[in-house]
């Protein structure tokens, strides 16, 4: 088991961070601060957020400790295969990977969207 922590931020996530959440705060605050913390952000969950509340995506992509996740050939064929595009790029970015051997936690305000997929989850609602 790795020793580092990785989180990927889901578009409910990415606007409660744009609304003052205190739980998201602190997550990119560590992403920021520690060596061993990183905070994902899939471009496709950047553009649910913006459409929910515009500026978010270009908030969080300029923000140091955000790691944006491009969307590639095994990522689009993720979304391809799902209903929506910003779940299925989450999904498929929480993933276990070579960097991410253990996988990482997808970080939500909406737990149960995620009930009955094989994900980690890390309640951020408040």
């Amino acid at each position: 088991m790795s020793d580092h922590v990785h989180i990927v931020l889901d578009e409910t996530a990415m606007v409660a961070a744009g609304q003052g959440n205190a739980i998201t705060s602190r997550l990119i605050h560590r992403a920021n601060t520690e060596a061993d913390w990183y905070l994902y952000a899939p471009t496709c969950a950047l553009v649910e957020a913006d459409r929910t509340r515009p500026g978010t995506a270009e908030h969080l992509a300029a923000l140091p400790g955000i790691i944006v996740l491009e969307l590639d050939l095994p990522g689009a064929l993720a979304v391809a295969r799902g209903d929506a595009w910003a779940a299925a790029h989450t999904r498929h970015s929480a993933e276990p990977t070579a960097e991410r051997p253990d996988g990482a936690f997808i970080a939500t305000a909406a737990p149960g969207r995620w009930t009955g997929h094989p994900v980690r989850v890390l309640d951020v609602s408040p």
